[in-house]
């Protein structure tokens, strides 16, 4: 079966994190990409997170070494490398809004687990017990 190229953005918060548990060996995502803010931008994964990791387990060792591009001036960039992203940024619904609604126009397939598209109309929402 083909893997989905996936990009995580807001990789470096807690909920990006946790994407990376659940991606690390997922059977349809592969990620190829971990984006955040520019403060995080051009650094390793561990060095942008260097004393933040919150979960109870362990950073996926493959996560370790790869690059953290800036979700925004890095827009280009992303979109030519995946196919989906996952997106868990910490910003106000307006510009949460405006940067899924950028990716998702360039064609990219965007999952979020933020409100700001919860009432939009052709926004399907996804509930894994209810519709898997």
């Amino acid at each position: 079966m083909q893997k989905y190229k996936a990009g995580i953005i807001g990789a470096t918060g807690m909920v990006g994190q946790r994407f990376t548990t659940l991606l690390a060996e997922h059977p349809w995502f592969e990620p190829v990409v971990l984006a955040a803010s520019g403060r995080s931008a051009g650094k390793s994964y561990s060095e942008a997170l260097a004393g933040r990791w919150r979960l109870p387990v362990e950073m996926p060792q493959k996560f370790a070494d790869m690059p953290v591009y800036d979700a925004d001036a890095d827009f280009d960039k992303i979109v030519s490398m995946v196919d989906v992203i996952f997106c868990a940024v910490d910003m106000p619904k307006e510009e949460v809004r405006a940067l899924e609604d950028r990716y998702a126009a360039a064609g990219v397939a965007v999952m979020s687990n933020n409100s700001a598209h919860r009432s939009t109309p052709d926004v399907p929402m996804i509930i894994p017990e209810i519709n898997p």
